[in-house]
């Protein structure tokens, strides 16, 4: 069977609420959906949804290269296997652009599925499995965050993931606080994301300060790209550090083992859409896990359609820490779909549709 239509369809996602990051406030996110038809029937679909100010694609020519992917794709076989659908998204997808190569590969396998909007076999899309997520807590106010912290902790999770670096530390590390004087770490496990907020010279001080909230890891303390000082914090740090925007743009295989050997963190986290899709991301947990760093996976505030994607991934590696896939709650006008939240798990639900694009 042949694809013989390839489009785009451009969406801006908008969010609940003004979403903060130690690089800004979040009201948008445009994202673009890649579909692939046999005749008239849609065979798949897939998710480039750059993040503005963290990706590396310019999202400016994200249509332009879109378009030139789709020609390249019409008339080609569908595949029959997963090795022919990454070979193809490598061959198509343009350098650069990794939120456009996992939208090639996830569209080939949806597509190589039957159009089901099934990217692995695995339990989660047959509603036999659940996977454990951490709740996420937004920067805001001291109030904003406290009421967001008391409603994870309502819905049922047991694993909160807190977003420093905006407000003064002193209040962040006290909301931390709060949370252990009434849980402690075997109650509720605490992470925290730095998206590179701390200065490299007082980093130390606060992964102390920190270290004494039994939190569970930091992602970023301080910016990508700093790799000496990187290395020095992982070598001696109290809390177990997570590279994430570290790995933004290293594409190369060889690469990647240098970054991680030299660094040698406790943690990665795995962004698919960021980091050039679901090969690299199986590239990275080989290396990870040869060299014993752990690992988890989370979304990229994809909408409904990625997100999906990203579960089918976990599932398929059969995770058992909590996962960062608990966005998909988080917009106005996401796709509705069969992916749902309760008591800290995301689940595929088949009593529930997905929705039309």
């Amino acid at each position: 069977m042949k694809i013989t239509t390839a489009t785009i369809q451009h969406h801006t996602l908008q969010f609940k609420f003004e979403a903060g990051t130690s690089r800004g406030t979040l009201k948008e996110k445009d994202t673009w959906y890649l579909k692939l038809f046999s005749e008239n029937k849609l065979m798949g679909i897939g998710e480039a949804g750059p993040l503005k100010g963290l990706s590396v694609e310019p999202l400016d020519k994200m249509e332009s290269e879109l378009e030139k992917v789709c020609e390249q794709l019409m008339g080609l076989e569908i595949p029959q296997f997963r090795e022919d659908a990454f070979e193809i998204a490598e061959d198509i997808s343009p350098d650069g652009f990794p939120s456009i190569r996992f939208a090639v590969e996830t569209a080939l396998l949806d597509a190589m599925h039957g159009g089901k909007k099934q990217i692995f076999d695995t339990p989660f899309y047959k509603g036999e499995e659940r996977i454990p997520i951490n709740g996420l807590i937004w920067m805001g106010s001291e109030e904003f965050m406290q009421q967001q912290i008391q409603e994870k902790l309502d819905a049922g999770f047991n694993c909160i993931k807190m977003k420093i670096g905006a407000i003064d530390f002193e209040t962040e590390w006290a909301l931390l606080k709060s949370i252990r004087d009434k849980h402690d770490k075997n109650e509720i496990t605490l992470r925290v994301d730095a998206n590179g907020a701390f200065d490299p010279n007082e980093a130390m001080n606060k992964l102390a300060q920190l270290a004494g909230l039994d939190l569970h890891s930091i992602e970023q303390p301080i910016k990508a790209g700093q790799i000496q000082e990187m290395t020095k914090l992982c070598a001696s740090t109290p809390l177990p550090i997570a590279l994430d925007e570290e790995l933004i743009g290293v594409n190369a295989y060889e690469d990647k083992v240098n970054l991680l050997k030299q660094i040698q963190p406790q943690y990665i986290i795995l962004k698919p859409s960021l980091i050039g899709g679901i090969q690299s991301t199986l590239h990275w947990i080989k290396i990870a896990e040869s060299l014993n760093i752990s690992w988890w996976m989370t979304s990229m505030l994809e909408s409904n359609i990625g997100l999906n994607a990203i579960c089918q991934l976990a599932s398929y590696l059969n995770v058992k820490m909590p996962q960062g896939l608990g966005t998909g709650q988080l917009y106005h006008n996401n796709i509705a779909s069969p992916i749902s939240i309760a008591n800290g798990e995301t689940f595929y639900d088949l009593k529930k549709d997905w929705g039309e694009l």
